[in-house]
């Protein structure tokens, strides 16, 4: 019996290898991202590209396994998530409430440490954020979160 499923499980791994999902390789950096509606500094650019691009923009710089299911396969879902729920290639295309709640939302979440995803920095220790750079996203939603000038 234990042959029987380590056969089938075997199949079912080899067999998912053929599944190849469509990779996010889009620009990043389009007429419709977050730079064409609120300025950007560089410092926040680099921190933004390097911790938050490859899940919430058109561009993800995949590593070599995620050609490996069923990990490539959960990768796609992470990164489908994380355009769903903000997608700085697009974000100039949201209306200026939308774009309120979303600049809010990076500087809770980072504050609190749920972005980037600890599952994403274990292996990308270089997207980790510190006090610092929580310190200067923070400040710099606060003055984004201005020019975007929406009244609640």
């Amino acid at each position: 019996m234990v042959k029987k499923i380590l056969v089938i499980l075997l199949i079912v791994l080899i067999g998912i290898q053929f599944i190849r999902p469509a990779k996010n390789s889009g620009n990043a950096t389009t007429s419709t991202d977050v730079t064409h509606y609120v300025q950007v500094p560089d410092t926040i650019m680099h921190m933004l590209k390097r911790s938050c691009y490859d899940c919430h923009s058109n561009h993800t710089d995949y590593p070599w396994y995620v050609n490996i299911n069923p990990i490539g396969l959960w990768m796609r879902g992470h990164i489908n998530d994380g355009k769903e729920e903000l997608n700085f290639s697009d974000f100039s295309k949201y209306d200026k409430r939308r774009m309120d709640h979303k600049l809010g939302a990076i500087a809770d979440q980072v504050k609190k440490g749920e972005m980037p995803l600890t599952s994403y920095t274990l292996i990308h220790t270089y997207a980790k954020l510190n006090k610092d750079q929580i310190n200067l996203i923070s400040q710099w939603v606060d003055t984004a979160r201005k020019e975007v000038g929406y009244k609640k």
